[in-house]
């Protein structure tokens, strides 16, 4: 049986007991809290819950991405041990972390060019860039190689789609996510943005709905249009920013409606949450439709 190594970024917001049972490790991505650092994961210091409270009191916060000299480091053990790793990374749309890690990767290279690691942009964020992690797992239990787990990676991961409501679009706007148009547009009182991540890993407002539960209804109805009558699904990943009793609601709505293997609710980390803020619910499933294909046909080109 084939092993390798599976490196993920903070972002995935994979609960920690999951990425210990599963044997994936974890890299840092750092948020900065009214004006100090911290970092996210297992090393961070204010809770998840502190941090949604402190943006419900005003406070103000970004992220840092992971650097390529992190990445070179840990490239470096691996290639010193002879070990396979595939690394899987936030969005290329959303971060410049995955360019960093693959800048690394050119660099440990000139020094070990027969390094067995492979660097892939998951295209999506939160519990979405999660999802495409867990596939990894499942392929490595399958005796995949690393090299045959990233190729099959490449292809599913355009159709694992995401789709979530935020209360606020302002926070998206803020962190240079979302245009000032759109964000204002979709920020009437009492109306809820419906957004998704488009094919090219970046956000993108789709619709707006009028309150939380027809928000959550909507939700599930995009996620049943793009799956073909009786499809099975393997995983579904729900992450919320704090907002726990709606992640439940939804993950109960698919229950109640679809046939899914696994459902995991999290709780949404600093990293994508500094972007949403509070009340985001979202998403992560493997749709029987690429994101393109999910694209042109409900939201074509006017």
């Amino acid at each position: 049986m084939s092993s390798f190594s599976i490196l993920v970024d903070t972002n995935t917001d994979l609960p920690l007991d999951y990425l210990d049972e599963h044997k994936i490790t974890m890299i840092p991505l750092a948020f900065i809290l009214n004006g100090k650092m911290n970092s996210g994961g297992r090393w961070q210091e204010t809770s998840d819950k502190e941090f949604y409270d402190a943006l419900r009191d005003g406070g103000t916060a970004s992220t840092s991405l992971v650097n390529q000299e992190a990445f070179f480091q840990f490239f470096t053990e691996c290639a010193k041990k002879g070990e396979a790793l595939l690394v899987v990374t936030l969005s290329s749309g959303l971060s410049g972390t995955y360019q960093n890690a693959v800048l690394a990767l050119d660099e440990i290279k000139t020094v070990y060019p027969d390094c067995d690691i492979h660097v892939v942009d998951s295209i999506n964020a939160a519990g979405g860039a999660g999802l495409v992690a867990s596939f990894a797992v499942d392929k490595r239990k399958e005796g995949f190689s690393a090299a045959q787990t990233a190729a099959f990676l490449e292809d599913i991961k355009h159709s694992c789609l995401a789709l979530f409501t935020v209360d606020d679009l302002m926070y998206l706007h803020r962190g240079g996510r979302l245009s000032k148009f759109s964000a204002i547009a979709g920020s009437i009182i009492g109306i809820k943005p419906l957004l998704n991540v488009a094919p090219d890993g970046t956000l993108k407002l789709k619709d707006k709905v009028r309150g939380r539960k027809a928000a959550l209804s909507t939700l599930l109805s995009q996620m049943k249009r793009s799956l073909n009558p009786g499809t099975k699904l393997t995983r579904v990943i729900i992450s919320h920013s704090d907002c726990l009793e709606d992640g439940e609601s939804l993950a109960t709505m698919i229950r109640n409606e679809l046939d899914a293997d696994e459902i995991i609710v999290t709780m949404m980390g600093p990293i994508i949450g500094t972007h949403v803020g509070p009340g985001c619910v979202a998403l992560f499933f493997q749709s029987d439709m690429k994101r393109e294909e999910y694209e042109a046909k409900f939201y074509p080109e006017k």
